[in-house]
């Protein structure tokens, strides 16, 4: 760090993301050198700890650790620098370093960029309506006076595996459960 430390530092942004990863992609890269033999191909400094996770750099990226998880998704954690935009030497290498990210990303993950933000748009959905389920069947127990002690418990079990899946990120799960508590409430 040079004399601007404090501006350094607060200027950094640290973003963690999950990708969905196209299926049979993780084995087919992991057959090629594991993730980190991927991202050697587009960033700096890349350190592998096992096929399917590193850590590197490149550029604007100060810090770019990532890794296939156990559900065959990407995450993510990168921290950038933002460039010095007076600079437009500074602007067109950060350009570029951008540019490389979401070739990685295309490679990384078998999509391209418009089918990963419907992927996140489509993970967020189903979160959505997991919590929506719970909320309506929270809402309908609450309002109803004879539902069965039984159905109430069962409802509250479901709900239980629901918030569950959500923290454990499971979104697909957790979707799937607020589908047979709505049923069951029905």
């Amino acid at each position: 760090m040079n004399g601007n430390s404090i501006q350094e530092v607060t200027s950094q942004r640290r973003c963690m993301e999950r990708f969905d990863v196209k299926r049979g992609l993780v084995k087919q890269v992991s057959e090629n050198g594991g993730l980190a033999a991927l991202a050697s191909e587009f960033f700096d400094d890349v350190k592998g700890s096992g096929d399917s996770s590193f850590s590197g750099s490149h550029g604007v990226m100060t810090s770019i650790e990532a890794n296939y998880n156990e559900k065959g998704a990407l995450i993510v954690d990168v921290t950038n620098v933002p460039p010095n935009f007076e600079d437009p030497d500074a602007v067109k290498a950060a350009m570029d370093d951008r540019k490389r990210w979401t070739t990685f990303l295309d490679a990384a993950t078998g999509y391209n960029s418009k089918q990963r933000g419907d992927k996140a748009k489509e993970w967020a959905k189903k979160a959505t309506k997991a919590k929506s389920a719970i909320s309506g069947a929270r809402h309908f127990m609450s309002m109803s006076e004879n539902t069965p002690e039984d159905l109430v418990s069962k409802a509250e079990s479901m709900i239980a595996e629901i918030e569950e899946a959500l923290e454990q990120g499971d979104n697909t799960k957790a979707a799937g459960r607020a589908e047979k508590l709505t049923k069951l409430l029905d």
